[in-house]
This record gives structure tokens, sequence and C-alpha cells, in this order.
């Protein structure tokens, strides 16, 4: 590789990060209000657990197994193999 190739190399990194940074700056949301947020449960794990008891207890976990077993039924039934 030339210097020369090199340098345009170089320079068309260098403007395409001037291009990232006009487009952050001028987007229309403000990213220390999207990253500065007040959580109001830190328990992360509780909330994992909660989510998934949840999933169990309304059958939702049932229809996840039927639909998978149904769509494996029909992909067998339309496969060209």
């Amino acid at each position: 590789m030339h210097l020369l190739e090199i340098m345009e190399i170089y320079n068309n990194f260098i403007s395409n990060l001037d291009l990232v940074g006009n487009v952050i700056e001028n987007f229309p949301i403000h990213w220390t209000i999207v990253f500065a947020q007040n959580i109001q449960d830190p328990d992360l794990l509780g909330q994992v657990q909660r989510a998934f008891t949840g999933f169990i207890q309304s059958g939702q976990a049932w229809a996840l197994l039927i639909g998978i077993a149904i769509g494996y039924m029909v992909r067998n039934l339309t496969s060209y193999g």
C-alpha cells in the first residue's frame, strides 16, 4: 500500500467520523435524558423472576410449546426435502 492510499483511507475515515458526529449532534433526542434515568426498582433478578413466574402462570409457556410443535409439524409437511 502506498502512502497516498493510506492518507486517502485516513481522510475518508476522519470525514465519516465528522458525519456521524454531526448526525448525533442534530438528533432530536437528548442522550443525557435517555441514559440518566432514575431507577425505581434496581432488583433486576427479582424482576426477571416475577416476569418468568407470570409467563408460566398465565399459560403462555404452554402456548409457546404448542406453537413450536405445530410449527415444526407444518415445516415438515411443507418441506421439499
